[in-house]
């Protein structure tokens, strides 16, 4: 399959034989780093990460599977360029897509990433938008398969905010791969009708099911169980007594977990607040008095948790599509 100078932005982007082919293709370099096979197919290339929001995943992932392509990377951080303030994105596309071969963008809304897509004539690849994160989906899809064995057909439930990239993401992922999806949270916390009608016709085609519902009794029976943060990076903490409200009855809890499949695992995008362990997770529980948000520590702590597993795949699923798209 040739995916040589395609741009990877979204997944409404791509069919689900590219999807399956790069989780393949991940495998396949995962398989490959273990037996420590080293690769050189990108010696020469230079690739440009944009970062206007940190990340420790997203960043580490990018700069490992360069460097074992054989790239080099340049890093750019929220303070290190003009773009967007004395120099507009579409100027500052061009001038990258003069120096590197590939753009990696990390940051928000879904519209920057699709202008520097459109005019730095390189590769260019969504890091995570408000809109949508397509990596993560790649390494979420990818370990789903490497703990069930296969992902047409798996049963997944996603509880909390609905709204943003995870939200929407899992959405079109599993609309284009088959999956029975439940999108369990408060209806205010939806996806857009216009992309909740959007992958239910992707459905028809693939199998997949979609489900979006306040209750409950839907994670019964499910192979998956998958939640993020509460609260959004950008957004005020002045938020949180309202967001916690609202969705405390949606954490992922011991009790929650017993009502899925014996055998179901938890996935988790991270960073979790599940513990006292953070500065936010410290106030939170002064305020709230929770110990935890989005998820337990037991839960997360548990034999059902592949949630490291999980963000190693991370590294494996970016590289397979900077090679796919850039080798």
């Amino acid at each position: 399959m040739n995916l040589k100078n395609r741009n990877f932005l979204k997944l409404l982007d791509y069919s689900q034989e590219e999807i399956l082919y790069l989780i393949d293709l991940a495998e396949k370099l995962k398989e490959e780093k273990k037996q420590g096979i080293l690769r050189d197919d990108l010696k020469g290339k230079n690739v440009v990460l944009l970062f206007a929001k940190d990340s420790t995943r997203t960043r580490c992932a990018f700069e490992v599977a360069c460097q074992d392509l054989g790239a080099s990377t340049t890093y750019i951080g929220a303070s290190g360029s003009q773009m967007g303030k004395k120099e507009s994105i579409k100027d500052t596309a061009r001038v990258l897509g003069r120096m590197f071969d590939g753009i990696e963008y990390r940051g928000f809304e879904q519209s920057i990433v699709e202008e520097l897509a459109k005019y730095s004539s390189v590769p260019t690849w969504n890091g995570l938008t408000n809109e949508f994160h397509p990596t993560q989906m790649l390494a979420d899809f990818m370990t789903i398969k490497e703990k069930l064995g296969y992902i047409k057909g798996v049963k997944m439930a996603y509880l909390g905010d609905a709204r943003y990239n995870m939200g929407n993401s899992y959405l079109v992922t599993s609309a284009k791969l088959g999956v029975d999806l439940r999108i369990i949270a408060p209806k205010s916390l939806w996806p857009s009708q216009e992309l909740i009608d959007t992958c239910k016709e992707i459905a028809k085609t693939s199998g997949a099911k979609i489900t979006l519902t306040e209750d409950l009794k839907y994670v019964e029976g499910v192979n998956v169980v998958s939640t993020d943060v509460w609260v959004s990076m950008g957004e005020d903490s002045s938020v949180w007594e309202e967001r916690i409200n609202l969705l405390k009855k949606y954490q992922v809890n011991k009790e929650l977990m017993a009502k899925a499949d014996k055998d179901a695992i938890f996935i988790h995008c991270l960073p979790s607040f599940h513990n006292l362990e953070t500065t936010i997770g410290k106030e939170v529980y002064d305020k709230f008095g929770l110990n935890g948000l989005e998820v337990t520590d037991d839960v997360f702590e548990s034999d059902k948790s592949v949630v490291f597993d999980e963000a190693e795949n991370r590294l494996h699923t970016i590289k397979a599509v900077i090679l796919a798209t850039l080798g």
